[in-house]
């Protein structure tokens, strides 16, 4: 009895996941290190090895992104390797989910049980009265326990704006996908292009957003609970941005290049489905750190 078995194409071994693994611990030690720095205001070499973590991160993207693009086009990849693909975007979409999930527990525990400790809550009466019998429970914290005084960013106007531009960006999405099963090439190419266009405006107008907290507002990654976490939310979501937008570069590039077709085009749709996961979390952080 013969039998078909269905080809799976195996790849030589690699140096990127160790190129990876190298981008991410400099990432993760350089930004530690930086905001040390920064809410300490001593100079160090945080910024530098954050700098060069992005830098070899970029590098890993392109050299691995060009490794698959060359083996796919070529033809060697079978219906198994697609469905590992897909398997593989949809466990680490599920692994982003979990991550954003452990922050916002971590601001709902702070709003929710820690105030109500600060101020006197359960077993600590005592402590509120002796330590801190000025502190009043609210939020945003405008004043820690310790005085650190800050503004609340708004949540009306660029905030609002840019919730309002990653809306927009994930319709353009949606529409470039639609040209793209129906083979409208150009429409294909000017909704991927509005879309970049439109999460490098939203990066850029968080970077305007982070310098008018600091220099206007005094909300910095110092300014207590309320601070951290709303650096620590937005930034890490700015972060995903500038992956997600660097993911659409590269398939607007091999759009240009005539690659995709109605049938096979999981990579588009892999960029589509982690935009779109990013634009949910937007919402969601924007409803929890800025408007409640």
């Amino acid at each position: 009895m013969n039998k078909t078995y269905e080809k799976y194409y195996v790849p030589a071994q690699s140096p990127w996941p160790i190129v990876g693994a190298v981008a991410l611990f400099l990432i993760a030690v350089g930004a530690g290190n930086f905001v040390n720095e920064v809410t300490k205001q001593q100079p160090g070499f945080g910024g530098y090895m954050l700098t060069a973590g992005f830098a070899v991160l970029i590098l890993m993207l392109f050299g691995w992104f060009k490794n698959i693009i060359d083996e796919s086009m070529s033809g060697i990849y079978s219906d198994q390797m697609d469905r590992s693909f897909r398997y593989g975007m949809s466990w680490f979409i599920m692994s982003e989910v979990m991550f954003f999930m452990a922050f916002f527990g971590a601001l709902f525990y702070g709003r929710v049980i820690a105030l109500n400790w600060l101020s006197g809550g359960s077993n600590n009466a005592m402590t509120f009265e002796l330590l801190w019998p000025e502190f009043e429970a609210m939020w945003p914290l405008l004043k820690t326990p310790g005085g650190t005084e800050t503004q609340a960013m708004p949540a009306f106007g660029l905030p609002l704006i840019n919730t309002a531009i990653l809306v927009i960006s994930s319709v353009t999405l949606h529409f470039a996908h639609v040209a793209l099963e129906q083979s409208k090439r150009g429409t294909l190419k000017l909704m991927m292009f509005v879309t970049i266009v439109l999460g490098i405006t939203f990066l850029s107008l968080q970077v305007y957003e982070y310098i008018h907290a600091y220099t206007d507002l005094g909300l910095t990654l110092a300014s207590g609970f309320y601070g951290s976490t709303f650096f620590l939310l937005t930034g890490f979501h700015g972060m995903h941005v500038t992956l997600g937008t660097i993911i659409l570069i590269f398939v607007f590039l091999r759009i240009l290049k005539g690659h995709f077709t109605p049938e096979k085009h999981f990579a588009f749709r892999a960029g589509a489905w982690y935009w779109h996961f990013v634009d949910v979390v937007w919402l969601c952080l924007y409803v929890f750190v800025y408007v409640l």
